[in-house]
């Protein structure tokens, strides 16, 4: 199934000159370049939005680093002294940072914070069916659909930083090619998957934009939210998904417990199905820090080569640049 996709950059660019208005009223300092704009995102994937996007012009940090799990993590003193100390701060929104909420609406009547993902359209999101009014907050899945945030994260380090217009268009362009680069790739090498085999298991609901994007049912064991617990019938009703539908692989993801995709290998095997482990996925956090699965492009690269890998797709084992680490 194809969807369309629109950008609503006048919707951007109205709610940067609405977040002028309220940073002058409360009372934000102007910042000036005599030193790189300091920017704290609460999540990798946003962090290396910045980072691309910057350049030299930004120090960024992460709030949340490898492995952790941004449903579920509370903030401690050292994160609030964190943010307090940023220039501007980055959150996706759409309750991704849940317990990060108060402390960001807190810091908002003082600090700038922009939630970068809350600046697309609705109709390009996903509803979350156990919460009416609101959407699956994992969008770094879709490379189009991230390059929506990667415009709303531009747009507000210039809202910030005006001197630095020029750099940050120049970063953004730079980057939404590479998000197309690797929305071309992945498409390349899952295009062979066969239609019966187009069955994504992963440990929470994730993948829904992959899924959307590149033509995948996807099944998650835990919700959008891994604060969500997988009950004993949700396991029973996956095992019986699988062996029914004869699926090759289940995968595990780096920031959640692997207990949960084991009990559906050992739920298989039990009814005489033999399903394999296709690999670890990146989900709600990248890789370690100065690798290339470390970057957005190389978490892409390393997920959809590794499903691909493992369900009939053709992927060269080190991905697309051949700069995966482990081959997928």
């Amino acid at each position: 199934m194809k969807f369309p996709f629109r950008f609503s950059v006048a919707a951007v660019i109205s709610a940067a000159v609405v977040t002028i208005a309220v940073w002058m009223a409360a009372g934000v300092p102007a910042y000036s370049q005599t030193r790189p704009l300091k920017v704290v995102a609460t999540v990798s994937m946003l962090a290396d939005a910045v980072r691309q996007i910057g350049g030299s012009r930004v120090e960024v940090a992460s709030l949340l680093g490898e492995g952790v799990d941004p449903h579920t993590y509370r903030p401690t003193r050292s994160d609030i002294a964190r943010l307090s100390g940023a220039d501007i701060v980055i959150a996706n929104g759409l309750h991704l940072e849940a317990q990060l909420g108060e402390a960001l609406k807190s810091l908002g009547k003082t600090k700038p914070v922009w939630y970068a993902a809350e600046h697309i359209p609705q109709d390009r999101l996903i509803s979350d069916p156990n919460y009416p009014g609101r959407f699956d907050p994992h969008v770094w899945m879709d490379p189009k659909l991230w390059t929506t945030v990667v415009e709303s994260v531009r747009d507000a380090l210039i809202v910030r930083d005006p001197a630095g217009r020029a750099t940050y268009q120049a970063g953004a362009k730079a980057y939404i090619a590479q998000l197309a680069a690797i929305d071309d790739y992945t498409r390349r090498i899952l295009a062979p998957v066969p239609a019966g085999s187009r069955v994504l298991v992963t440990a929470h609901d994730a993948f829904n934009y992959f899924g959307r994007a590149y033509g995948f049912e996807v099944e998650g064991v835990q919700g959008l939210s891994t604060e969500s617990e997988a009950g004993l019938k949700r396991v029973e009703e996956l095992v019986r998904l699988v062996v029914d539908r004869k699926v090759r692989a289940v995968f595990f993801e780096s920031s959640v417990p692997d207990r949960n995709i084991r009990a559906l290998v050992e739920g298989a095997a039990a009814r005489g199905h033999k399903l394999a482990i296709g690999g670890e996925l990146y989900s709600d956090a990248l890789g370690t820090p100065g690798t290339y699965e470390g970057t957005l492009i190389g978490m892409l690269d390393h997920n959809g080569t590794t499903i691909a890998r493992a369900l009939g797709g053709d992927a060269p084992v080190r991905g697309m640049a051949g700069k995966l680490k482990h081959g997928g």
